[in-house]
Parts: C-alpha cells; sequence; structure tokens
C-alpha cells in the first residue's frame, strides 16, 4: 500500500482532433500520459496502446418442449490495435523522481475507420489505454475515449441523384372492394445533412370511399449482424402529416418541408453494424393496412456545397450554411410518433417491435453529441440603389433638342 501513495496523477490526455477533438481515418493521434509522483517511484514499463472494434450481440430464445433455449449471437470487427512502449521493459527497474512527468506518443490511425456508434445491440467505439508496470504491484491503467467520423461527402452524383417512386393499393373492407389509393412522391436528391429541409414533392389520387390521411417520416434503420443472422431496430427521427383527403379527391404537395434532427451519419461500411435512413410516404387508410411508398436516404457529414450543383430544384432555397461538428446542444426536439403509426401492421410483423420514446433519445447520448451542430441560413444578398456601373460623362447620350 505504501507504492500507491507514490502516485498523485496518472492520466491520458489526448491533443485533440482537427474538429475538437474528432478523429477521421488516416490522421494522427497525439497524446500524452501524465503521471505526477510525490516520492520517487520504481517503474518496469510503461506502455500506451489504442483500440478500435465494432461489436454486435443479442439473445434470443426459443422454446423447445417444456424448455427455453437461449441462442448467443456475437460478433467483432477489429479497425485500430496499436501499441507504443514509453518506457520499455528490458529487465531493469526505472526511478522516476518525485514531479511531473509527462510521456508523448502519436499514433496513425488507418485510412479506413467506422463512424463511431452507440447501439441496443453493439456499438463501435475507439479509445486509448495507459499501463503502468510497477515491482510487486498491481498494474494501474489509465483509459481514454475518443470520436471517430469517416465523412461521407454527399457532393457527388450518386448522392445528388433524385429519387422518386410510386405506389398503389386496393382499400377493401370485409372482401369488399372500396376502390384505390395511389401516391407518387420525389426527393430532388439521396443525400442530406443534419438540419436540412426535405422538401417532397407527392400525388396523393384518392379514388377510394374512404377519407385518408397522408404522412411523411424519416425512418432510421440499425442492423447487426451476426453468424450470418441479423437483429434490426427502427426508429422513426422526424415527421409531419398532411391533411385528411375525401373520397375522390387528390392532393399535392408542393415541396412539403421535412426538417432532418441532429442524428448520425449513415454508417455504411461496417460489416457488422449497418445505420441506413429512408424517407417514407404513408397513406393511412382506415380499415385497410397502410399504402407505403419508400425512397433510400443518405445522411453525410459534408453538407452541399452552395456552388457545387447548377440545378434549379427547389432544394437550393433550403441550403444552409453548416458549422459543422460544434458541440452545441439543441433545443428539446418535439417528440416523434411511433413507428407503428407510419409503418403496415404486416411490415411491423416482419421488423422489430416499434421503438419506445426513450430509445429514440438515447440516439443523442454518448459519443453522438459530436454529431450535434448550430444551423444558420445563409443571409440574403445586400441590396443597394446605387449603380455599380454608372454612365461616364464623356459617353453621356446626345440631347434630342440640341
Amino acid at each position: 500500500m505504501q507504492h500507491l501513495g507514490k502516485i498523485r496523477r496518472f492520466a491520458l490526455e489526448l491533443a485533440g482532433g482537427p474538429a475538437q477533438g474528432v478523429y477521421r481515418g488516416g490522421e494522427l493521434l497525439a497524446g500524452q500520459v501524465v503521471l505526477e509522483l510525490t516520492t520517487g517511484l520504481k517503474v518496469r514499463a510503461l506502455e500506451v496502446c489504442a483500440r478500435g472494434l465494432a461489436t454486435a450481440h443479442w439473445l434470443e430464445s426459443r422454446s423447445v418442449g417444456m424448455n427455453t433455449v437461449y441462442s448467443d449471437y456475437s460478433a467483432y470487427e477489429p479497425y485500430l490495435r496499436s501499441r507504443y512502449q514509453l518506457i520499455r521493459d528490458n529487465g531493469e527497474v526505472t526511478v522516476l523522481q518525485a514531479g511531473k512527468h509527462e510521456f508523448p506518443f502519436t499514433f496513425q490511425l488507418p485510412e479506413t475507420l467506422a463512424t463511431s456508434f452507440e447501439g441496443r445491440h453493439g456499438n463501435v467505439r475507439y479509445w486509448v489505454k495507459a499501463k503502468l508496470h510497477r515491482p510487486w504491484s498491481v498494474v494501474k491503467k489509465a483509459k481514454k475515449e475518443f470520436t471517430v467520423i469517416e465523412p461521407i461527402d454527399i457532393n457527388t452524383p450518386a448522392l445528388l441523384a433524385p429519387q422518386a417512386g410510386v405506389k398503389e393499393k386496393l382499400a377493401r373492407a370485409w372482401y369488399c372492394n372500396r376502390g384505390q389509393v395511389s401516391v407518387s412522391a420525389k426527393i430532388d436528391r439521396k443525400g442530406y445533412t443534419p438540419g436540412e429541409v426535405i422538401p417532397i414533392f407527392a400525388e396523393i389520387d384518392n379514388c377510394s370511399t374512404r377519407t385518408v390521411v397522408p404522412k411523411a417520416a424519416i425512418i432510421q434503420t440499425q442492423t447487426f449482424i451476426a453468424r450470418g443472422a441479423k437483429k434490426q431496430k427502427k426508429s422513426v427521427v422526424a415527421s409531419i402529416a398532411g391533411d385528411s383527403i375525401a373520397a375522390g379527391k387528390r392532393e399535392v404537395w408542393h415541396g412539403r418541408a421535412l426538417k432532418i434532427p441532429p442524428v448520425g451519419p449513415s454508417i455504411l461500411q461496417c460489416r457488422i453494424i449497418r445505420v441506413e435512413y429512408a424517407l417514407k410516404v404513408c397513406v393511412d387508410i382506415p380499415g385497410t393496412s397502410k399504402l407505403l411508398l419508400e425512397l433510400p436516404l443518405v445522411i453525410g457529414t459534408i453538407p452541399l456545397h452552395p456552388f457545387g450543383s447548377r440545378t434549379s430544384s427547389v432544394s437550393s432555397q433550403y441550403s444552409v450554411n453548416l458549422d459543422w461538428l460544434r458541440m452545441v446542444i439543441p433545443e428539446e426536439p418535439e417528440a416523434p410518433p411511433e413507428y407503428s403509426s407510419v409503418v403496415s401492421s404486416e411490415e411491423s410483423a416482419q421488423n422489430l417491435s416499434p421503438p419506445c420514446q426513450d430509445e429514440l433519445g438515447n440516439g443523442l447520448e454518448g459519443p453522438f453529441f459530436a454529431y450535434i451542430q448550430e444551423f444558420r441560413y445563409r443571409p440574403p444578398p445586400l441590396y443597394s440603389e446605387v449603380d455599380p456601373n454608372p454612365t461616364s460623362d464623356s459617353i453621356r447620350p446626345r440631347c434630342m433638342t440640341c
């Protein structure tokens, strides 16, 4: 116990990445191990290691006769494993004098990493751990986690391509045909960033004898993969509802706005964890399952360049100037609807149970505070009544009366 009194502080400090402690693949991870001693200390070795790991895990139960059998599904995907010796163990003891000691270190991050993520059945985590080995004492450890965000640039042809679709459904009640309901929808591109507004263009034709209600929602799907099996969790992150459409009527959405809240970006490169988004336009038909039309979305990290596209779509009106990755806590968002309110009953049965309200709130906890930004709309150009190109006296027009 006398050895423990010699150490006043043993901690890890990171220098911070280019974006306030957030790193990406290929960058340098720099920091230092801080050791404060009240008296001299004998040390055998001091090492620091950097780790990155994706983990998926869940349990499934099934009945076999009178018994319940549980199946354990686990999978791991390593992304980072590096070690650095600050004081080598060469068989001799190193004596550190009283005072403060700083041991700097650097790690080269791999070019390809998965974005940090915390989910119900898995996570992607990165951390640095220091270990202090002393004679006749337990190993003293210090740990520091850090966040990795892999960039997704929406200024690419694939993510700038428009997305459109058409769906129709027969409204039935007690095996009687009540008419047909159809919906066609379009959005101007596939890639968006948090804080942007998605203008939705849609036409809903209600040729049935019932009054229907159109809705639109952004759905997040988390997929966990292990041992050939999949586990999914779906939740609604934002939604809007249209006006009721009477029988035989049509409603047209001319760019109905749906704002994307602060959510984590899409994760598409990890083999065991995927985070995907979709825009679902649904029509609630009384007495019949919902009519659903799904358009894929990709939530990126690099916003649309104001001069990167010459498209004349309405979305240019909604372009925003993002201060990406600023650690600003947003206002309390409005509670989203239940997942069951925007999906059909048969689709709900194929997927998992609808999410709870607290599950959606977990998306803003932990390292995902790195995704929270402050969004500002671009100001209009300055207006002036002064002609910037006045007519000179030398070319003044001749008076006709002279």
